[in-house]
């Protein structure tokens, strides 16, 4: 069954690739949504998909890519909207 799951990651986030590892993540999980910085240098990830999947791409969040020091994910889930195609990288 298709989930939704609005992620902020806090921590060292931002200016170390994390939207571009959360978005080669997202793809090979089959996950639609998109990725973007916030003005308090969180991230912000907003990701539908199998419940599985999701559960799966929240621990690579957890993780984060190598220059990244992750301290939290805070993850509200929801109901799939379907309003995505793919998974976007928003650049502000």
């Amino acid at each position: 069954m298709e989930k939704r799951i609005t992620c902020i990651v806090s921590g060292r986030v931002v200016m170390v690739m994390f939207r571009d590892f959360a978005s080669r993540k997202a793809r090979s999980l089959n996950i639609t949504g998109s990725v973007e910085n916030l003005e308090d240098r969180n991230v912000r990830v907003i990701a539908e998909g199998e419940e599985e999947n999701l559960n799966r791409f929240i621990e690579h969040l957890n993780r984060g890519p190598f220059a990244a020091r992750v301290a939290r994910v805070d993850v509200d889930w929801g109901k799939s909207t379907g309003e995505f195609s793919g998974f976007n990288i928003i650049y502000s």
